[in-house]
C-alpha cells in the first residue's frame, strides 16, 4: 500500500506520490544554533528520521536535506526582537561563528546519541547566501519586492494565496492588522528579504549585495537552500508547528513569487509540541532540559526515543519523568525479550543478520518481505507514520510464542530499521538477559513475592508472576523455594 500523510496545505490526509517514481526529495527545518538543542526540538528530528527510515525501508531513494541557521534569525518571526546568534555571541564572549560551530557539534551530538539518521546533505546558512542574494533578485524581478528604510521587503499584497498554509485570509490579515513595529513595512506580514539599516551596530556578520552591504532575513535561507539541492519543486517539506503561519508560509510566498512554480512543496508535515506542566518547551522560557539532563538522571537517549514513539507526530506529547521512566522499563523489557530470542537461535543466528547494509537505502529488488510477520506494521507505517501501531506491533511479534525465534528475531530487526531503537547494537554490545545483574533483580523480585505471599497479598504476587512471564521469565515453586527460568 503506498503512505498516506497528512498535508498540512489543505488540512486532509492525501496519498502519498512523489513527483519521480522511487526517489523523494525532503527538506526538513533545521537548528539555529545558538544553543543547546532542547529535548522539545528533539522530537522534530525523531519524526523527520522516522519519516526517511520509514520511506527508505519502502524502496524509495531519499534525497534529505536540512539547514544550519548561523546567521539573521531574530527572536521574533516576524522581524522583530533580538538576532539570535548576536546575542548568545556576547553573552558568551565569542565570536557569532565560534558559538555556531559549539552548537552544530552539540547538536549533532544529541541526534547521534538519539541514533538519528545524519541528513543527505546538511547546508549552513553562511555558506550561501549568493545563493540567497540570487533567489531575492528573481523575486525581485518578479515585482514582489519593496525597498524602503534601507531594506528589501516582501509585499505580501503582491501574492494573493500568502497564508494559504494557515488557513489566513489575506483580506483580514490586513484589516485587522496590528500597528506595524517596523514602520517601513506596508503590511505588517511583509517581510525583510534582506537587511541593511537593522535596529543592531556593527552587525558582526554582514556581505555585499546589490542592495548594499547586509545580511538576509531568516526566512529566505531555507528557500535557496531547498531549491539548490532539491529543484524548483520538490515532495515533503517538515518542521514543528511554530512554522506554520509565519516562516513556512514566508517561505512559499518567495519560493513560488521567484519561481513560478505553485505549489512549491506537494506535502507540508508539521509535529505538535512537547509539553510541560508549564505548557511548550521554550528556550526562551528558561529552565529547559536537554538530553545530556536526562542522562545525567540515569536514562539512556534511547529511552528518549522510545518515549516519543510512543505518541503519534501530530499530537501534543506530555513530558514528565514518570512517563520517561515508563518508556524506561518498557525499552529494558523488549531488549531482554530481544536476549531470549537471540538465545534460541543457533550461534551463527545472529552473525548472518547483515543489517547493517539494510541501514543504507535498499534497491527494489533488496527489499526483504516479511509479509507473513509485519503486515500491520506495515501498515501502521503508512498511515501516515503512526509510530504507537507500529510500536504495539514489534511487541506483538516479541510476543508471539509461535513464531520461530529466526524469523521473529529478523522481522524485529526489521521493524527497528524505521524505529531506530538500536536492537542490533544491543545485542552486539550488552549482556544476554541471563547476565548476574538481571539475576540479582529477579532474585529481589522473587523475594518480594514471597514477602507478599506471607502478607497473604496473593494479587501482588500473582502480578509480580506475570509481570516476570511478559518478561519472558518463568517462576517455578517447588519444595525449595521459587525458582526462575527463562521461557
Amino acid at each position: 500500500m503506498p503512505f498516506t500523510f497528512y498535508n498540512t496545505l489543505g488540512r486532509t490526509l492525501q496519498t502519498f506520490e512523489p513527483l519521480c517514481a522511487g526517489t523523494v526529495g525532503f527538506y526538513g527545518c533545521g537548528p539555529t544554533v545558538y544553543n543547546f538543542a532542547h529535548i522539545g526540538n528533539l522530537r522534530a528530528y525523531v519524526t523527520h528520521d522516522i519519516l526517511v527510515r520509514a520511506l527508505r525501508r519502502a524502496a524509495y531513494e531519499v534525497n534529505h536535506v536540512m539547514n544550519i541557521t548561523d546567521v539573521g534569525h531574530l527572536s521574533d518571526d516576524a522581524d522583530d526582537g533580538d538576532d539570535k546568534m548576536v546575542k548568545s555571541a556576547a553573552e558568551r564572549g565569542k565570536s557569532v561563528l565560534e558559538i555556531a560551530d559549539y552548537y552544530t557539534q552539540a547538536f549533532f551530538n544529541d541526534t547521534d546519541r538519539m541514533n538519528i539518521t545524519r541528513p543527505s546533505t546538511v547546508c549552513r546558512a553562511t555558506e550561501h547566501i549568493a545563493d540567497m542574494i540570487a533567489l531575492i533578485q528573481r523575486i525581485e524581478q518578479n515585482g514582489y519586492t519593496y525597498f524602503t528604510g534601507g531594506n528589501l521587503y516582501f509585499d505580501i499584497s503582491k501574492f494573493p494565496s500568502y497564508g494559504e498554509l494557515a488557513l489566513l485570509r489575506l483580506d483580514d490579515l490586513k484589516a485587522g492588522a496590528r500597528t506595524a513595529v517596523d514602520e517601513n513595512k506596508r503590511n505588517p506580514q511583509d517581510f525583510v528579504l534582506w537587511f541593511t539599516k537593522s535596529k543592531f551596530e556593527n552587525q558582526a556578520l554582514v556581505w555585499d549585495s546589490p542592495w548594499g552591504r547586509g545580511y538576509p532575513g531568516w526566512h529566505i535561507e531555507c528557500s535557496a537552500m531547498s531549491i539548490k539541492y532539491l529543484g524548483e519543486q520538490f515532495d515533503i517539506h517538515a518542521g514543528g508547528i511554530d512554522h506554520i503561519p509565519i516562516h513556512h508560509t514566508n517561505e512559499i510566498a518567495q519560493s513560488e513569487a521567484a519561481t513560478g512554480t505553485k505549489p512549491w512543496v506537494r506535502y507540508w508535515l508539521h509535529n505538535e509540541f512537547l509539553v510541560m506542566d508549564k505548557g511548550k518547551m521554550s528556550k526562551s522560557a528558561g529552565g529547559f532540559l536537554t538530553l545530556q539532563k536526562l542522562i545525567d538522571e540515569g536514562y539512556d537517549p534511547l529511552d528518549y526515543r522510545y518515549f516519543l514513539l510512543g505518541g503519534h507526530y501530530r499530537s501534543q506529547l506530555q513530558f514528565s519523568w514518570e512517563s520517561l521512566t515508563g518508556a524506561k522499563n518498557a525499552r529494558k523489557s523488549m531488549l531482554d525479550k530481544l536476549h531470549l530470542l537471540a538465545d534460541k537461535v543457533s550461534g551463527s543466528g545472529i552473525k548472518n543478520l547483515n543489517t547493517e547494509k539494510a541501514e543504507k537505502t535498499p534497491s527494489v529488488t533488496s527489499v526483504v518481505d516479511y509479509s507473513s510477520f509485519t503486515p500491520a506494521f506495515n501498515k501502521a507505517l503508512e498511515d501516515d507514520l503512526n509510530t504507537p501501531r507500529a510500536l504495539a506491533e514489534l511487541w506483538g511479534l516479541l510476543k508471539d510464542t509461535s513464531i520461530e525465534p529466526q524469523a521473529a528475531l529478523t522481522a524485529a530487526l526489521d521493524m527497528d530499521r524505521v524505529l531506530g531503537l538500536g536492537l542490533e547494537a544491543s545485542l552486539q554490545t550488552e549482556q544476554p538477559a541471563c547476565d548476574e545483574g538481571l539475576s540479582h533483580e529477579i532474585e529481589a523480585f522473587i523475594a518480594e513475592r514471597a514477602a507478599a505471599k506471607g502478607e497473604k497479598d496473593f494479587a501482588k504476587a500473582d502480578k509480580i508472576r506475570q509481570d516476570l512471564k511478559e518478561r519472558g521469565i518463568a517462576l517455578e515453586d517447588g519444595p525449595g523455594g521459587t525458582t526462575w527460568r527463562r521461557i
